[in-house]
């Protein structure tokens, strides 16, 4: 996900027995399905239980402590102070994690394509083509 698309995200864009995530794109406007991994779903699902405030299905997963949406600043900030403590001194950025992710899936045998849609890129394909 693009950290936009993250900060936007809303519980109920979390399809749990799926293990899938409708993300809504601010960019291009098009919304897509992308797998959620068993962790993910279970960090979040922790997170749910943990927040300090009462939780809303159609209210946002990222919030700050007053309960509020996080802003894209703030993830990035709270990225930064992570790989700080971890003794990491690469400038890793959330942009720069989206391209491990796309690297490390293609060099373990992902398609392409595949790739391409989980990171909401445009495709040159019909809308109505099927993908195979």
């Amino acid at each position: 996900m693009r950290v936009s698309e993250l900060v936007g995200l809303n519980w109920r864009d979390i399809d749990e027995e799926l293990g899938m995530v409708m993300v809504r794109s601010g960019k291009g406007n098009k919304d897509r399905l992308v797998p959620l991994g068993e962790p993910a779903l279970d960090a979040l699902l922790e997170w749910r239980r943990a927040m300090p405030i009462a939780w809303e299905p159609a209210g946002p997963v990222i919030i700050n402590l007053r309960g509020g949406r996080l802003t894209t600043r703030s993830v990035e900030m709270i990225l930064q102070r992570r790989i700080a403590a971890a003794g990491i001194s690469a400038g890793i950025t959330p942009h720069g994690l989206r391209h491990s992710f796309a690297t490390h899936m293609l060099n373990n045998g992902a398609d392409l394509r595949s790739i391409q849609e989980m990171l909401g890129h445009a495709s040159s394909r019909p809308r109505n083509a099927i993908l195979m």
